[in-house]
Formats: structure tokens, sequence, C-alpha cells
């Protein structure tokens, strides 16, 4: 990892530049498979698995006999894990329902929002290197809680033609029951785009490698929503001389091993603390099964000195990282100073791999700096609010004269119209 020390702010923007990605002619490639699919369907969703999967399907949506098998692969205590992060997602995400209330806002006037659920949603849930069965429960949840009728996982297959047991008993087990295999840009444009087999969607959650994230993006251009933009994950860690530097590098390798384009830094007012994570990372790295990946995003990692803790929270916010780790002597003080981050992790106990599975907050979150103006995944991604209202005879009376002027000096005729109408009617009556 690059290590800097007391670096001028002047350049921090350069400390904090994420991997450029190698997407030279990217776009073209990832259109071109979008638009395959569009205009062929299904077979272009076989061929495309076939070329660039190297897996031949007979069919692609999973069948109640494999879910039958799958949950005879998955022992015990994991799905008693799963279990348990599902309640705990439940919970938190339970909570976030808006109580729906009548606002008066002058006599006779009342306005009111209602929460209506998105009619069809499709997830995408990554399974090349790591099968993330956890996503389902970040994905599936939330969708189930806010009432969406329908649901629909994409995930790529196995070079056998198998879907990951886990991913299938937790989407058996949460009540998805409609699940393809189908991996990547395709995935994409199917649930996009719709085929014979794979209905069109609303909207589009869920992460991906470079070509499920441009995909969404593209799709995104023709009408289709998708949960946020994203890239590559990433942690930053804010620490002092209170930090375990054993934890702490710990939790940059859990970072790391997600992939070659992954980032993590450290940024700490303490000098001591970040030759010791230094030291920590490299006798670490040794006993990590996916140390080939981590090795590679350790180049894109920073360990950053800073003078103060004060230019710490400064770096923190321009930064806008994903996965934000606090440890610091007064960790509720500096959260609140914090304005840009996905989602925060306070104290040496607190590592992000909690977050990851089952603490309750939700895992898919804005990266490449896009906390600077969005959010997590949550209940409300899953939701419409449609705002209502109603006159009394009352309401309108005191209303009306106000409206006619606005449109008068808009010269909008037709809006004044519309209230002079009903008031004649009132005095009629």
């Amino acid at each position: 990892m690059r290590i800097y020390k007391n670096s001028p702010a002047s350049d921090w923007p350069q400390l904090i530049t994420r991997p450029a990605s190698n997407s030279g002619g990217m776009e073209a490639r990832i259109q071109a498979l979008l638009h395959a699919v569009k205009n062929q369907g299904d077979q272009a969703v076989y061929d495309l698995t076939r070329q660039l999967d190297g897996v031949s399907l007979s069919a692609l949506e999973v069948t109640q006999e494999e879910k039958a098998v799958a949950a005879g692969l998955v022992d015990d205590q994991l799905k008693a894990a799963i279990r348990q992060a599902q309640a705990n997602i439940t919970t938190f995400h339970q909570a976030q329902w808006e109580v729906p209330r009548i606002i008066e806002t002058m006599p006779g006037v009342q306005c009111w929002r209602r929460s209506v659920p998105i009619q069809r949603v499709g997830l995408y849930v990554p399974g090349g290197t790591a099968p993330l069965f956890s996503t389902v429960l970040m994905l599936g949840v939330p969708a189930i809680l806010a009432g969406c009728p329908e649901i629909i996982i994409c995930t790529p297959p196995a070079k056998d033609g198998t879907v990951h047991p886990a991913i299938l008993y937790t989407a058996e087990l949460i009540g998805i029951h409609h699940i393809y295999k189908v991996g990547g840009a395709q995935a994409i444009g199917a649930m996009a785009y719709g085929t014979e087999t794979i209905p069109r969607v609303s909207k589009l959650f869920g992460p991906g490698n470079q070509y499920v994230t441009g995909a969404k993006q593209l799709v995104s251009r023709d009408g289709i929503a998708i949960d946020m933009p994203a890239g590559p994950s990433e942690v930053l860690i804010l620490a002092d001389a209170t930090a375990n530097p054993a934890f702490i590098a710990a939790d940059l390798l859990a970072q790391a091993e997600h992939g070659p384009d992954s980032q993590c830094l450290l940024v700490t007012t303490s000098e001591p603390l970040l030759d010791q994570v230094n030291k920590e990372v490299v006798r670490q790295l040794e006993g990590l099964p996916r140390n080939a990946f981590a090795r590679q995003a350790l180049k894109n990692g920073r360990l950053i000195l800073v003078p103060t803790l004060a230019e710490g929270i400064a770096l923190t916010n321009l930064y806008a990282p994903e996965h934000l780790i606090v440890v610091t002597k007064d960790v509720d003080a500096v959260a609140q100073r914090i304005y840009n981050a996905g989602s925060v992790f306070l104290g040496n106990l607190t590592p992000v791999s909690v977050g990851d599975y089952a603490s309750g907050t939700n895992h898919t979150l804005p990266t490449n700096g896009y906390a600077i103006a969005y959010s997590g995944v949550s209940l409300d991604s899953f939701i419409k609010k449609i705002t209502y209202q109603q006159l009394s005879p009352e309401g309108l009376r005191l209303i009306g004269p106000l409206v006619e002027r606005m449109a008068l000096a808009e010269e909008l005729m037709g809006h004044g119209a519309a209230i002079s109408l009903r008031l004649q009617t009132l005095i009629c009556s």
C-alpha cells in the first residue's frame, strides 16, 4: 500500500483518486450485448451465456427440483445464520415504513402521501468469483416488505449450469421463487427489455462487475430505473492511536479480497499506528485464501497520515466512502461530523463484515464518490410515494382566490378558469 504523510490539502484530490477502469471500448461492447438481448430475446441470452460464461443451458429458469436439491446441500449452521440475518435485516427495514398522515395545510385543504410498491423489480445477485447469497437478503427482504408483487432474480450459473445452493436456499426462504441462470450485461438486458422467458421489470437492483454496472447505467437511459450508480467496493478507515492495528489490517484485507479493483484507505493521526497497520497487512495477507485478488487491490490502497483529526474528517467527507469505519477516542462526536458516506461502522468492535451480512443495515451502497448525493438501498428504494389532496367547500373558498391570482400572474388562464368555475358553482349552490 502507498504511504502518504501530512500531504497538503491541495494534494488530497490526487490521494483519493479511485482506480481507473480499463473502459476503452467497454461501453460499445456492453451496448452490443444489450442490443442483441433486446432484439433476439432468449436466443441471445443462451448464446451469450455460452460464449461469455462457457455454459450451455437447456433452460433459463431454475426448477423446483433444483431448489429442492440445493436446500439439502446447505448445512444447518449456515441455514441458521441466514435465518438470523434475515430476522435482523427484516427488523431494521420494517421500521422504515412511513406512517401515513393527513396534513391540513389550511382549513379545508387536506394533503397526504401514500407508499405504493413498485410492481415488478429485478434483483441481480453476483455469483462469479464469490456467490453473494447475502445480496439475496439485502435486496429481497426490503422488496418483500415493500409488497412488490413480482420479484425476480438473475444470477450467473456455474460451469456445470447450476446456481450456488445457498443462493437458491436463501431465495426460497424469503419467498422469491423466480430465479434465472443468467449473469453479466445480458442479465441486465433481459430484465430491462424482457425476453420470452424473463419478464421486463420496472426497476433494477444489485451490485456487479464493470459490465453489470455499465449495463445498468445504459438501460437507465431507456427509462429503466436503477437503484444507484455503483462501481468497485471500497472502505475508508478513520483512526487515531486508540485503534487496534490488527483489526484495521483485517478490515482493509476484507475489502481488498472483493476484487482487484477494490480500494482500501486508512486515514490516521497516528504515525505508529500507520506503521503497525502496514506490517499487519503484510503478515495477514499471507494467510488469506483470496490473496491474489487482495494483492492487486492493495496496489490501489493508501495509508494516509494527517496532522489533525479535523483534517482526517475533511478528507473522509471529500472521498465519500461506500464503507467508513471510525475508530477514534470519541466516535460519536466524529460520526456527527460525517456527511458523505454510504454506511458507517463505529469503534474497534464493528467491522464492515457485520453490515455486509447480518447487522440489519443494507450492504447495497453508493460507491465511487456517489455517497455525496446517494443513499444505500432501503425500503424506500422499492416503493413510490404518491401524494393526494382533497378540498372541502371551505378549502376551495380559501385557497381558490390565491391560485387564481398566481395563475393570472403566470398567464395560464386555463389554470385560473379551473378554479373560477368551481367557485361560481359554490356561489350558486
